[in-house]
């Protein structure tokens, strides 16, 4: 379905990204074993996956998806939150795309999309430490510009979002 179409139809497009190589990924390739070590809690991005999250940056604003995109939803995972923020935020994404070479004069016209991150997004809640978070505290400290409650989903969405998961619970529904 096409732009127009979408729009005639309110129609979301869902993108989906997953977070760049985070050190974990790199330790857990040579050894298993060491995704259990707690050097690796709530692991940050590997260079390779730094590098990643600039080419994927370059990549949203050129194409011209940065400017269609409403909402950004992430898991509250250190890779996840900053591989989001890397991409999608407002003085990340202008950095990235001076030191491209873009015309940064088209950026001032881009409506840079909000930020949630929301704890049902997360992979796994698993025994590695990898997979363990923060508090919101202090991710509220690292990403100040990312919502942790459901205001801006709430905003966007309206109630039903909530309507609909508790309608499909009740009987004959």
């Amino acid at each position: 379905m096409g732009d127009a179409a979408a729009q005639t139809h309110n129609v979301k497009i869902l993108h989906l990204v997953r977070h760049a190589q985070g050190v974990h990924n790199v330790a857990g390739a040579q050894d298993h074993s060491a995704l259990m070590s707690p050097r690796y809690f709530d692991a940050n991005l590997s260079p390779l996956g730094s590098q990643q999250v600039r080419d994927l940056s370059s990549y949203v604003v050129s194409s011209g998806i940065l400017a269609k995109i409403q909402l950004v939803v992430t898991s509250p995972l250190s890779r996840t939150i900053e591989t989001a923020v890397k991409v999608f935020d407002r003085k990340l994404t202008s950095e990235s795309v001076q030191n491209s070479g873009d015309d940064a004069a088209e950026m001032s016209d881009v409506n840079y999309p909000p930020i949630l991150a929301y704890e049902l997004c997360r992979e796994r809640l698993g025994l590695h430490p990898c997979d363990k978070r923060r508090t919101v505290t202090e991710y509220r400290s690292l990403y100040p510009d990312v919502d942790f409650s459901l205001k801006v989903m709430m905003t966007l969405c309206g109630s039903l979002m909530l309507e609909r998961p508790l309608q499909r619970l009740q009987p004959g529904a």
